[in-house]
């Protein structure tokens, strides 16, 4: 379609989209809300990829006094408000963290100096010989900006860097300054992802909290992350912010696409928001807003294929570890979900990341990172989660995977043997993932029925997949439920002991014993599988319904 605008994919920055004319979706009435909440601090948590850079350069070039974006904001939802008038009214401070990461000390902080040299340079150049050269504000700034410039320097000196730079701001402009601060957790996790969080964890402490609590030259602070971070000792003197995370309804508009505008993007480029597409990127509820992933829509908008695009993106590697250290608890609880169904939860969204093994604190977690979804609240503590949609299960797929060290080719090729009843080779390549990752389930009780069944989600879309189903006189482990008439059904039954040549007999009896077919159609496969540390034995019967 000719005049159809650009899709905004990389870009993340308002000025850029804007004036490129590319594909946006207004969302300027979250400047409305921010001025009438009047939050001293304010902290948004919302999973990656869900526009929290872009409506946070959309805030800076809004109020940034220094600079003239009317012509951005043209024809936009906050134009016609009462706050039109407030554009380019007040000094504004940015900074991005969310390249902020490294696999030591010296290289996070080399990234933290690149990332602050930017702002601080924007000010060295608006204040240019119009300073009070005797002012202590004057005296920090340029004492810090020397300190970012100087590829030596050690990182300690910078505790104070963001509240300097709001003293010297007020202090020349005589109107409080705005703090936007996108991504302040990455450099926390990345400190946790290659245990050097201990080394710098007063630093982070001062670095924020010296700026946001009891700062008379701030105005207003608005951070973002994906996750809402208590008990950690960094945030000792960050006890103060208003936390908004994606259960709340306050800014829960801004961040992702509701229905109708998913709807709108896709026909504008020819597509249609039908069941498939629901399925696949569909069930993330925030504040009570049924929402999409920005990222994922435009990115099939713009290739009109059903992929999985959400995960390409970077790897949260606290999920990672959290399911590796996760409880007995968690994973009875989790099978169900990947089996799609929902479960109850006791929770807490104010994540620990000294206590990921902890359940409580492990579904906070894979909530704000957009890895389950909140259906509802029982009471203050309990509510009912759910795995939001295709893609990502999908990328629990591959995180389970990744935990136990299997290849997802050596997955696709097995159940592509087993659905097509090359049974030998299917056991076959069964075994070497089993051998493969043999550290893994000596962990966990029952962990080879748990890590069958997560590699199963990879049938999701051809299979209904079903854990502990109740079927005849009694419930199967794993049940494939196939969605066309011309796949063939499996029944899967585990057996854990010594003798794992008479288990083996004993679990596939078990499944024709207790007739756990009942309620499908056509042939079923019926398998039963013995484990014994490494070793493992199979027996299987087909037999139509």
């Amino acid at each position: 379609m000719e005049g159809r605008k650009t899709l905004p994919i990389g870009t993340d920055d308002f000025r850029k989209l804007r004036e490129n004319n590319a594909y946006y979706v207004d969302k300027t009435l979250m400047i409305k809300d921010f001025l009438e909440m009047r939050d001293e601090v304010a902290l948004v948590a919302r999973p990656r990829r869900f526009g929290k850079t872009l409506n946070m350069t959309m805030l800076r070039e809004f109020f940034d006094i220094a600079k003239d974006s009317k012509a951005l904001f043209e024809g936009l939802a906050i134009m016609d408000t009462e706050y039109a008038s407030q554009i380019n009214s007040r000094p504004v401070i940015y900074f991005t963290f969310k390249n902020v990461k490294g696999v030591s000390v010296e290289e996070l902080t080399a990234q933290l100096k690149l990332s602050m040299q930017e702002e601080y340079s924007y000010y060295e150049r608006i204040f240019k010989g119009k300073l009070d050269k005797n002012s202590y504000g004057t005296e920090k700034f340029y004492e810090t900006y020397e300190l970012l410039m100087d590829r030596k320097s050690s990182y300690i000196y910078l505790s104070s860097a963001l509240l300097d730079l709001t003293r010297v701001v007020y202090e020349f402009y005589g109107i409080r300054p705005v703090l936007l601060i996108d991504e302040y957790d990455q450099p926390i996790m990345s400190s946790y992802e290659y245990n050097y969080h201990e080394q710098l964890g007063a630093f982070f402490s001062n670095f924020y909290g010296s700026a946001m609590k009891g700062n008379p030259s701030l105005g207003q602070a608005l951070i973002t992350g994906v996750q809402r971070v208590a008990k950690e000792s960094i945030f000792s003197q960050f006890n103060n912010p208003q936390v908004y995370t994606v259960i709340d309804k306050e800014y829960a508009p801004y961040f992702g696409l509701n229905e109708d505008e998913t709807s709108r993007l896709l026909e504008e480029y020819g597509l249609e928001l039908n069941e498939e597409v629901r399925r696949m990127y569909d069930g993330y509820r925030i504040g009570g807003i049924e929402m999409y992933n920005p990222w994922s829509i435009i990115n099939y908008a713009k290739k009109g294929r059903l992929e999985n695009y959400w995960v390409k993106t970077s790897a949260n590697f606290l999920v990672k570890v959290a399911l590796k250290e996760a409880d007995r608890s968690f994973w009875k609880a989790f099978e169900q979900l990947i089996g799609g169904q929902e479960k109850l939860v006791y929770i807490t969204l104010d994540t620990s990341f000294a206590e990921r093994a902890s359940s409580y604190s492990l579904w906070g977690l894979l909530v704000n990172a957009g890895y389950m979804t909140v259906t509802k609240w029982v009471d203050a503590e309990t509510c009912i989660v759910k795995i939001p949609n295709g893609e990502v299960m999908s990328e629990f797929q591959t995180l389970i995977a990744e935990i136990s060290g299997i290849e997802r080719l050596d997955l696709q090729q097995m159940f592509a043997c087993l659905l097509k009843r090359d049974m030998e080779t299917f056991l076959e390549l069964y075994r070497s993932i089993v051998i493969s990752c043999t550290s893994y389930m000596d962990a966990k009780e029952n962990a080879y029925h748990m890590l069958f069944l997560g590699m199963c989600i990879t049938l999701r879309g051809s299979y209904k997949v079903t854990s502990n189903l109740e079927a005849g006189y009694g419930r199967s482990d794993i049940t494939l439920q196939a969605l066309s008439p011309k796949d063939i059904n499996v029944i899967v039954e585990f057996k854990q002991g010594e003798n794992i040549e008479q288990l083996k007999e004993d679990a596939l009896r078990q499944i024709l014993d207790n007739r756990y077919y009942v309620g499908l159609s056509g042939e079923v496969l019926c398998v039963g599988i013995a484990h014994d540390k490494k070793r493992c034995e199979m027996a299987y019967k087909v037999i139509g319904i």
